[in-house]
Formats: structure tokens, sequence, C-alpha cells
């Protein structure tokens, strides 16, 4: 099985579903190239992450479109797109500048199926590039899935690995429902084996990763990672753990998460979002409210600190979840 980059295996997706169905196109600033070079051939650099390279070569002009620096545009176009029957992805360069469209997202998309009683139907995916840890700076690198996991008539989806990225990419591309996909940037090197035939991950259903039996640990996206190496080191000490990546946070897979504390009675939940409003506290208060018999001891929360991200590099290191304070946190819940 071919072993790829998380960025090839975006590019492979989009690929693949914009071969397979004409009505697929991509919005976003430097997506085709512009002008291209004294040859007259467009060029594209594939965005400012490369990931959609090559496309332009392959589908032309008419369904690649570089658009204008406007946020706003790129989603108020794609919207229109997908009211009028096409499937289009409209691509943010950072999720930091979702505030520029949130009117677009939140009050517009996500409400058109309700308002014409389900007559209408908006097929856009919104992708964009999230998270700290490429020394980006403060207005480059938050972490702001929980921002729209919280408006009804989104999906929200954050895989964590290429296998994930690709088969959950294609299932949002066939959606008929809106839904946002946070790529992790710093994960778009990592490599993993992807299966060259035809594959979807269904949106909804969380991976356990690993099992085990003294605590649940819940990571998203690239906090995966962590976890797994926190996992590594623990497990000398005959500590082991389902971990949980619930590669969709809209709609959660609430079920295997109980399931899982059933068995174990402890609960981490590793998010780097800041802590107040996150996806981790929502999280809790859902096991609280519906899973409390099951704990054994308080759940611990792991995320990013209550400030911006740090632009000096040992600074922003320190804001990031990593391995260190994940195996903390679940020494600590089990010595509760």
């Amino acid at each position: 099985m071919p072993v790829i980059s998380f960025r090839d295996a975006v590019n492979q997706a989009l690929h693949e579903e914009m071969a397979r169905d004409p009505d697929v196109i991509l919005l976003g600033e430097d997506v085709s190239g512009g002008a291209g070079g004294s040859s007259g051939t467009r060029d594209a650099a594939g965005g400012i992450f490369g990931v959609s390279k090559g496309l332009i070569t392959d589908f032309g002009e008419d369904r690649v479109l570089d658009t204008p620096i406007s946020e706003s545009a790129i989603v108020g176009a794609g919207a229109g797109a997908a009211l009028a029957g096409m499937r289009p992805i409209s691509e943010i360069m950072f999720a930091d500048f979702v505030g520029v469209c949130m009117d677009q997202i939140y009050n517009q998309i996500a409400k058109f199926r309700y308002m014409f009683g389900g007559k209408t139907r908006c097929p856009i995916v919104i992708r964009t590039a999230t998270g700290a840890g490429m020394n980006m700076g403060a207005q480059h690198s938050q972490t702001i899935y929980n921002l729209l996991t919280a408006v009804p008539g989104l999906k929200i989806v954050v895989p964590s690995n290429a296998y994930d990225a690709k088969g959950l990419l294609k299932s949002a591309i066939r959606d008929d429902d809106p839904v946002v996909f946070f790529e992790h940037k710093a994960l778009y090197p990592r490599k993993c084996e992807v299966p060259e035939e035809e594959y979807l991950v269904p949106i909804g259903e969380a991976a356990m990763t690993r099992e085990g039996d003294d605590v649940t640990v819940v990571a998203i996206g690239r906090m995966v990672v962590f976890a797994e190496k926190a996992l590594d080191k623990v497990k000398a000490d005959n500590i082991s753990a389902d971990l949980i990546d619930p590669r969709s946070l809209s709609p959660l897979d609430e079920e295997m998460i109980f399931e899982s504390l059933e068995h174990t009675g402890r609960l981490v939940i590793v998010d780097e979002s800041p802590p107040r409003c996150s996806v981790a506290s929502d999280i809790a208060g859902i096991v609280a409210s519906k899973a409390f018999a099951s704990l054994k001891a308080p759940v611990k929360l792991v995320t990013a600190p209550h400030t911006p991200v740090p632009f000096a590099r040992e600074l922003e290191r320190a804001y990031v979840p990593g391995p260190d304070r994940i195996e903390a946190a679940i020494r600590e819940v089990i010595n509760e």
C-alpha cells in the first residue's frame, strides 16, 4: 500500500472527486496560478501549502478558479454555486480568516436547508488550514473549529492523518449538507498508508486508534499524534488507554466515547483550542450530563492556555498541548 503525505492525500481526493463529478469546482486564492509564465502555461503552486497543485492542468480554469483576496467572496460565491446545483470547494487560506466570511457561513450556508423547509440544499465544502506549530503568529495559527461546531446546520470535520483526510474529504464533497473541513497545517507532511483503490470514511464515525483498560483519551486533529506519544511513554508502567479520534466534531460520535468510558471509567480530552467554550469542554459537558455514572474520577482537559498564540518559537511550543502534558494528565486521572 502506498505511503503518502496528508497533503498528497487531500490532493488525491480533490483530483478523484473532480474527475468523478463535473459539478465539483474549486475556488480560492492562488489555486490556479494566475496568468502563468512566459510560455503561457498555467503552473499553479496549489495555494500557499501546495495542496491543490496540478488541478488547473487537469481541469482547467473553468473549474479551478483563482479569486480575489476576499473570504466573503470565496465563500459567498461557493454558496451561490451550491444553490445552483454545483458542488463547490471554497478554500480559505487560514482558518483565522473565517471571521471575514462568518455571515455567509453561519447566517446563510448553515440555514438554507432549514429556512426553505428542506426543499433546497447547499453542498459546499469549506477547506481551511488550522492550528499552531508553524511559527506563523497569532493571526495565522488559531484553532477555531469550536466556533463553527456551535453552529447548527454545519458539519465539522478534523482529520488527524492522511488516510482519514482523503476518505473524509471525498465524503464531504459528496455530502448534500455544508461541511467545514479543517486541515492542520503541521500535519501536511506527515505520511501513512493510503489505499490506491476507492474508499470513503463516513462523517460522524469516530476511530478507536488504540485500545486499553485504564483511561479513555479523546484527542482532536494533531493532538492524536501527541496523545500516541504520551501513551507510548506510560506503556512502560503498564498503563493502557482507549484512544479515540472523533474525526468529526459535528456530528460527534458520542456512543463510542460512552462505551469506552463504561470500560475505563476515566477520561482525558486533548484539544488545541483554548479551554473556554472549547470542544474539550463541550465533550466534558456531554459526558457529565449523559455518562456521569461511568466516571471514577473527574474529567481532565488538556488544552492550550486562554491566550493568543505566541509568535516566538519557544513560547509557541509551550502553548501547544504536547505529549508531556498529556502524559501528566493520564497519570493524574489514574491516581485520583
